[in-house]
């Protein structure tokens, strides 16, 4: 069963980015540092079951590998550092870029995954948004 409907990628991709619901841009995506919430608060869509894994990681070692590893070997011949400084200096900055790249990698993969309605995005037969609330009975 597939929506004909489309779902615009780089929308979805930027409010993934800006760590918010890859659909309405108003809900919080993440409820930690890199846990996604169950659901949406602001639209009700469901993210339990995004399958992020490995990329944000694989996409962070790659982008920090490459602004960090120029930058050594041209602040290595530029300015002849001691260990010390240039540990600390790169040690310091490749871990406060992990630490910045990482969740809006995974925010902006599952914004990709909710615009290709892949891992359960977009199927009829999902569970409701807030399996912990009843109907009503009348």
């Amino acid at each position: 069963m597939t929506d004909s409907t489309d779902r615009p990628v780089w929308p979805a991709v930027w409010n993934g980015w800006r760590r918010t619901c890859p659909r309405c841009g108003e809900g919080a995506l993440m409820v930690k540092y890199l846990k996604t919430r169950d659901h949406c608060d602001a639209c009700g869509q469901a993210f339990h079951h995004h399958r992020a894994d490995d990329g944000p990681p694989y996409l962070t070692l790659l982008i920090v590998g490459h602004v960090v590893g120029p930058a050594m070997l041209w602040y290595y011949v530029a300015r002849e550092p001691s260990p010390w400084e240039f540990m600390a200096i790169f040690g310091i900055g490749s871990v406060l870029m992990s630490l910045w790249f990482l969740p809006r990698l995974k925010g902006a993969l599952v914004g990709v995954q909710w615009a290709n309605r892949m891992h359960g995005f977009g199927h009829e037969t999902d569970p409701p948004a807030w399996p912990d609330r009843a109907p009503a009975a009348e």
